[in-house]
């Protein structure tokens, strides 16, 4: 999504637009800094980050995720504020590594400031007045325009999908047990049990640990594989990995789902764009998990939509390696509007 002009970067506008660096909000709260990927026609991708939130210590700066022991207040800010910036309610489910897809448009209601949470997250703020629900599922659909389905991720893989004519949109939060236990065709099977078709379904494959940094051993790796075939690989740390990415399109191409828009130029494009910007700079000398020079950090990137060698994204793998016990989480978003 960039190129080279006069010697100089070339960006996309749309990133440019909706990626300003370190916003804030009338009130002078910090915006979540999000990378938008237009999906189909009316249908919108967004990938949070590190950056544009309240969150501070182990979980800088926009942890969305409620499960680690972050601050209640700050993870619902940072929630507000996503939602403020979408223009949508967020849906919200508490994510099991299940292969169960639930369709949220009977039970969606606006039960939070932020939008409906079904996702266990302590100490959070309810407008209904009922006591919190948990709704346990790794897959949602809704056909409801303005609601953004949220897939929680920090090295899993969340895959969105759409089928525009229809008006059916799907997210899926993809680890290497729900891919293993069918999520993303249970989620296609509910999308079409809601009038999409398969051929028509678009999607796109999320933020994600990487098969060069996923390392599980031979065990695992093995029985991965034999579910997915050649993906078992060899790590840059030595041993045996797993591409959950690759697995997702084996399963993807089962579902009858062959249109996949990839998200990598405009995540890769976002990240040269933010290689200079302060908020993550200070995160990078400050998280202890990799080198303290933020230009170090981007130049040891070898796939931007890697979370464990981003330095955007937040990773479980990355924050264990580093002797860490606690790290946020971004979402993967998708919308109709």
């Amino acid at each position: 999504m960039s190129n080279e002009t006069n010697n100089e970067p070339q960006y996309d506008d749309g990133i440019l637009d909706s990626n300003a660096i370190s916003p804030t909000d009338e009130a002078g709260n910090p915006i979540p800094v999000t990378i938008p990927i237009a999906l189909a026609p009316g249908v919108t991708v967004v990938y949070t980050t590190r950056l544009g939130g309240v969150s501070a210590g182990d979980f800088g700066d926009c942890n969305l995720g409620g499960k680690s022991g972050d601050a209640p207040a700050a993870i619902e800010a940072n929630r507000v504020a996503l939602a403020k910036q979408l223009g949508c309610g967020l849906s919200l489910v508490s994510q099991v590594h299940s292969a169960t897809a639930v369709d949220v448009d009977e039970s969606w209601h606006l039960n939070t400031p932020f939008g409906f949470d079904v996702s266990g997250t302590p100490g959070q703020s309810v407008t209904d007045g009922a006591d919190p629900v948990v709704v346990e599922a790794d897959g949602q659909v809704t056909s409801r325009k303005g609601v953004a389905l949220g897939m929680f991720a920090a090295d899993c893989l969340p895959v969105l999908f759409a089928d525009p004519v229809a008006g059916v949109i799907g997210a899926a939060h993809c680890g290497r047990r729900g891919l293993v236990k069918g999520v993303i065709g249970e989620t296609v099977d509910l999308m079409v049990a809601k009038g999409a078709e398969r051929g028509r379904i678009v999607a796109t494959l999320g933020p994600r640990i990487c098969g060069d940094c996923y390392e599980v051993g031979n065990e695992v790796a093995d029985e991965f594989q034999n579910r997915f075939p050649l993906t078992k690989t060899v790590t840059r740390f030595g041993g045996a990995g797993i591409d959950i990415a690759e697995a997702a399109m084996i399963d993807l191409a089962f579902a009858g789902v062959n249109q996949v828009v990839d998200s990598m130029p405009r995540v890769h494009a976002a990240t040269q764009y933010l290689e200079a910007d302060e908020e993550l700079a200070a995160l990078c000398r400050t998280d202890g998990e990799g080198p303290v020079d933020l230009d170090e950090r981007i130049a040891n990137v070898s796939h931007s939509m890697c979370t464990l060698e981003n330095p955007l994204w937040y990773s479980h793998r990355r924050a264990v390696l580093a002797g860490k016990q606690r790290e946020g989480r971004l979402l993967a978003l998708i919308m109709m509007q």
